[in-house]
C-alpha cells in the first residue's frame, strides 16, 4: 500500500467507478457519472477515495441517484467552489466495499485479464475492458501480439448467444467466436 497525502495508506483494491462532473446546488454537493449503469457499489461505500488534487480518501455523508448520475455530499466540501474544484477527479472504492454477489454472478471489473477461448479451445486474446452500449455489455478482447504487430482488438457482445460459459475459478470465458469475426 502506498501513503495518500494525508499519510493513509492507499488500498490496494481501488476500483475506478466514477467521475466527478460538476457541482450540484449550491451547499457543496458534487454531481458523478458512473461507469457502470448499476451504481450500487458507489451507493453504498461510506468512504471514496479521490484522485484530484492527489489521492485522498474522504467520507461520503449523503449519496442518491440523480437521474442516471449520481449526487453525493462529501465531508469538507461546503461550498459550490468546492464542489467544482472536483470537476474531473476520478471516484474509486475498495473493490470490498462492492456488495455480495450470488455464485453465478460477477463484476464486471473482475472480467478484466480473464482469457478468452473458443470452442475449438483457440485462444482468442485477453479482456482489457467491458462497453455498455446501452442494449448489453461488449467484452474488449486484445488479441495476442503476431510477429511483432499488434492485433485489431476484438469486440464480442456479452450474451448468451455467443458467452457461452464464465470460468471465474480459471479467470475463462469461452465464446462463440471465430479469431477473424
Amino acid at each position: 500500500m502506498a501513503g495518500s497525502s494525508s499519510g493513509i495508506p492507499i488500498p490496494d483494491d481501488l476500483v475506478l467507478v466514477a467521475h466527478v462532473s460538476g457541482a450540484f446546488g449550491i451547499a457543496g454537493w458534487v454531481r458523478l457519472k458512473p461507469y457502470s449503469s448499476e451504481a450500487s457499489a458507489l451507493l453504498n461505500a461510506k468512504t471514496w477515495w479521490l484522485d484530484k488534487p492527489s489521492m485522498h480518501d474522504v467520507e461520503v455523508m449523503q449519496v442518491r441517484s440523480q437521474g442516471e448520475d449520481v449526487v453525493a455530499r462529501l465531508m469538507g466540501t461546503e461550498s459550490r467552489d468546492a464542489a467544482e474544484d472536483l470537476r474531473g477527479a476520478a471516484v474509486h472504492i475498495r473493490r470490498a466495499h462492492f456488495p455480495p454477489l450470488s455464485d453465478e454472478e460477477f463484476y464486471w471489473v473482475d472480467l478484466i485479464g480473464h482469457s478468452v477461448v473458443n470452442l475449438a479451445g483457440e485462444s482468442l486474446g485477453e479482456v482489457v475492458g467491458l462497453i455498455d452500449n446501452g442494449a448489453h455489455p461488449i467484452l474488449r478482447v486484445q488479441p495476442p501480439a503476431d510477429q511483432d504487430k499488434p492485433a485489431p482488438e476484438l469486440l464480442i457482445p456479452f450474451v448468451d448467444r455467443y458467452v457461452t460459459t464464465v470460468d471465474q475459478s480459471k479467470r475463462q470465458i469461452t465464446a462463440d467466436w471465430e479469431k477473424d469475426y
